[in-house]
């Protein structure tokens, strides 16, 4: 007995200890949390969600609806209401029988309540399953609401949605068994590992939250990520044009040249060995070179879309012409870069100017009148408040972009990562494509405004022209032999928007290549993995549906289907070049030092 009382004693101490020791480091780290905050740089609030018009052409086409049609309203609200009652009359039922349990039907199964505790636990299953019916209602309300334009009606779907995201049971400390249950097993280490984990992720961002999705000390640029070897062979204000060294004794005549978007850094193409385009594309026989572009600042507020053209497009397609002794390169563009790389085709079109033999897009929007998912951060009142904040700043940080993004995904790339990292104290996964997620860039000023306003909301280069150096830029200006590529579910550029922007495009020669998958997955997709398959289908005078419906499948990576059309617009086989020559040393080893840099701000 006495053994058994001094082993209680001895735990019930270590116990006390291990409690005051965290208590010591919760009180330590609020004082760090207090400091972030008090010196937060803060962002224009117009940012943060909609103005107030919104929902108040919500509430009046809501009204609106009741006067005209009011049994559907009273229905809407009679099964809301009956739904709760009947809920609550259950569980009451249940608990006055002395059944601590939940009930033989435990509500739909939903990704966010694994824990069995939502199930049998008569505490977690009443809040889950209230939540869902709360949800519904709301969804169910947003649905119908009738007398409200397209556009707003969007946006107030999508808002509708990112209230019932965040007010998830899952996201609270006190309503998620989870966290509960390892609180408790840990002694509360696991809280104090989480707010570890948040203060330290406000501090890189200035008081700013952003979930960090990634151990950024797992990855080191050049070492085990981004690997490929080759060199920088140019540099200006704008870029570094990195030459990759050959892997076949012979390559093609006709070098490539890859723009990756400027939102994100071109690494995405070079994760690993085993899913690396750029890896692939020297190992089919072709002189590559990739731009590496460079993390704007607040001296770079005044840099346009010109700029990007001039010293980014032009000046690396002189560049590899000089090195490799052509007239003619075969050029790729990856989302915004592939936008842009329609405008360049169309400057050089009227410049009478034939250097691009060939254009692949990779995802790429040339025309912006179907505005999808983005339709809520297209509208008056928030670009409004990228502009304040670009006036107050220079430029547009990075966290503002990546935070737009990821709602666009919420449960996924937002609360699910803060609950595992902040609840639960985990430290975040050593996962490459979540790191280059999360290595982000600044957009300059000027540029941000321009593609925003006058491609994005104006769709001047499909509508019009895009007035830009003295021209006026038009999608139906583009002819020479394309293949463009898009992914049948992105998010960030629609399938059906890509191939509409391809058909209003000039040329004869067009190949379009729906790929599985999304904006990453689907363009990442190496022929090891035989993952993704592909649909094709040679007539460009349909619709999109008409054209899927059409189309053939084709199981397995698109990337040996671009191979075969790329190989015959390239030239002769030559014996493989290696990287720069006297005019061009080599300035670095890839990925050079650009893509080291962090953002600003």
């Amino acid at each position: 007995m006495t053994t058994s009382q001094d082993d209680n004693t001895q735990i019930s101490t270590e116990h006390l200890e291990r409690l005051t020791a965290n208590l010591g480091k919760v009180e330590e780290l609020s004082k760090r949390l207090v400091d972030v905050m008090a010196h937060k740089s803060g962002h224009n609030p117009a940012l943060d969600a909609p103005n107030q018009q919104l929902f108040a052409n919500a509430a009046a086409a809501y009204w609106n609806e009741a006067i005209n049609n009011p049994a559907k309203i009273i229905e809407q609200q009679v099964a809301y209401w009956g739904k709760t009652v009947t809920h609550f009359a259950e569980a009451q039922q249940a608990l006055a029988r002395g059944l601590l349990a939940a009930p033989e039907d435990p509500g739909p199964k939903d990704p966010r309540f694994k824990n069995p505790l939502w199930d049998t636990h008569p505490f977690f299953n009443f809040i889950k399953q209230q939540y869902l019916i709360n949800a519904k209602a709301i969804q169910d309300a947003v649905a119908s609401v009738e007398d409200m334009d397209a556009k707003e009606k969007k946006r107030l779907t999508y808002f509708a949605r990112q209230i019932v995201d965040l007010m998830a049971p899952t996201n609270f400390l006190g309503t998620n068994p989870d966290a509960l249950e390892k609180a408790l097993a840990t002694d509360g280490q696991s809280l104090v590992a989480g707010l570890e984990n948040l203060v330290n992720d406000l501090e890189a961002n200035n008081g700013e939250l952003v979930v960090r999705l990634a151990d950024e000390t797992a990855f080191e640029l050049g070492k085990n990520i981004a690997t490929s070897p080759g060199q920088v062979v140019y540099r200006n204000r704008m870029i570094e044009l990195i030459q990759y060294e050959p892997a076949t004794e012979k390559v093609h005549e006709i070098p490539i040249v890859i723009f990756p978007p400027w939102i994100n850094k071109f690494y995405i193409m070079d994760l690993k060995a085993q899913n690396s385009l750029i890896k692939w594309i020297t190992e089919q026989g072709y002189t590559l070179f990739v731009v590496s572009w460079v993390n704007p600042g607040p001296e770079h507020a005044e840099v346009g879309m010109e700029d990007y053209i001039e010293d980014g497009y032009l000046a690396a397609f002189r560049e590899v012409k000089s090195i490799c002794k052509v007239k003619q390169v075969n050029a790729v563009g990856y989302c915004i870069a592939g936008t842009t790389l329609a405008l360049v085709l169309s400057l050089l079109k009227q410049k009478g100017d034939k250097t691009v033999k060939s254009a692949t897009f990779f995802t790429a929007l040339t025309d912006f009148s179907e505005q999808g998912e983005f339709t809520p951060f297209l509208s008056d009142d928030f670009i409004d408040g990228i502009e304040a904040e670009i006036q107050a700043k220079g430029y547009l940080r990075s966290y503002i972009m990546a935070r737009t993004f990821s709602y666009l995904r919420s449960n996924d790339l937002v609360y699910g990562p803060a609950i595992r990292s902040y609840m639960l104290g985990e430290t975040p996964p050593a996962f490459d494509l979540l790191f280059w997620n999360g290595d982000g860039t600044n957009l300059p000023g000027k540029m941000a405004v321009q593609y925003l306003r006058g491609l994005c909301q104006g769709n001047k280069l499909a509508d019009g022209g895009f007035d830009l150096m003295g021209h006026t830029l038009r999608l139906s200006d583009v002819d020479v032999p394309v293949c463009s590529i898009a992914c049948e579910t992105d998010h960030i550029a629609a399938w059906k928007d890509c191939y509409r922007g391809v058909q209003q495009m000039g040329g004869k020669d067009r190949t379009f290549i729906m790929t599985q998958s999304g904006h990453i997955a689907g363009i990442v997709n190496p022929p090891s993995k035989n993952k993704y398959g592909h649909y094709t289908n040679d007539d460009m005078t349909l619709a999109p549906a008409d054209w899927l419906a059409g189309a053939e499948f084709h199981e397995g990576s698109w990337w040996p289907r671009w191979n075969d059309w790329l190989k015959t617009r390239s030239g002769n086989q030559i014996p493989a070049r290696a990287p720069g020559d006297s005019d061009h040393p080599a300035l670095a080893p890839a990925p050079g030092t650009y893509v080291k840099a962090k953002p600003k701000g």
